[in-house]
């Protein structure tokens, strides 16, 4: 009888859970289920918007050896995003550090380094650093996993495109546009190889705009096949100035 209102009682607690366990499973013990109940809050508490309880949910979890840090990376992300500036201190410096907690994660994480490349990216984008972003697409672009990933291929087009437009705003000098006309070359190669990985990733009608932004013909730049592979005629590669 005992067994069973044992039994009865942690049915009870382990049902009423609002939200799923990162790994499926039921808590097995007390200290789970209380685990469990905080992870409750941290979620609940995110949908409400009351952000400092979510942190103090977060950081207890953090600290328990049964959570799995890279279950909960993007939350403490999410947390990071929303932390306001300390008095005194600027946006700026909120960027900073969340782009820096994405950097050392990708240093102690390296099998999820691609995923976490990702967030990096458009954290630099979205912050205003379009070169940034790029000169970090150009580094790990060429090699495997990432070459295969048609969503960096993507943030490389769009970047492209994006550096393409603010330095035709800020420049009328003929040298500039061409320039210009090469960077929209290389948006448009970025956005054809992510479809050729994804055909859903990019719509057909968006790549065929940049016939008239960029046509393939030898008005501008005519560059050969070294030129477009940034190899200059000594053999050295060029890589990009960060600014």
């Amino acid at each position: 009888m005992a067994h069973w209102q044992s039994h009865d009682l942690y049915k009870h607690r382990t049902s009423s859970f609002l939200f799923s366990s990162p790994d499926g499973k039921v808590p097995s013990t007390a200290r789970k289920v209380h685990i469990r109940r905080l992870c409750d809050i941290l979620h609940l508490s995110i949908q409400r918007r009351d952000l400092p309880r979510a942190r103090r949910a977060f950081a207890l979890l953090a600290r328990c050896e049964e959570i799995e840090w890279m279950t909960i990376w993007k939350i403490g992300l999410l947390l990071l995003t929303h932390d306001p500036p300390p008095e005194g201190g600027d946006a700026l410096c909120a960027e900073e550090k969340h782009i820096d907690f994405l950097r050392v994660m990708m240093l102690q994480y390296p099998e999820q380094r691609e995923s976490l490349v990702q967030e990096l990216v458009l954290s630099l984008a979205l912050s205003g650093r379009e070169r940034d972003a790029l000169d970090e697409l150009e580094l790990y672009l060429p090699s495997i996993p990432y070459q295969d990933n048609p969503v960096l291929h993507t943030y490389a087009g769009l970047i492209c495109l994006r550096l393409a437009q603010w330095n035709n705003n800020l420049s009328g000098d003929t040298q500039e546009q061409g320039s210009d006309q090469v960077m929209l070359r290389e948006a448009r190669q970025y956005l054809e190889r992510a479809r050729a990985l994804d055909p859903e990733v990019v719509p057909p009608a968006f790549i065929h705009k940049f016939t008239t932004l960029a046509p393939e013909d030898d008005t501008v730049g005519n560059e050969s096949d070294d030129d477009m592979m940034g190899v200059d005629s000594k053999g050295q590669g060029r890589k990009r100035i960060r600014m």
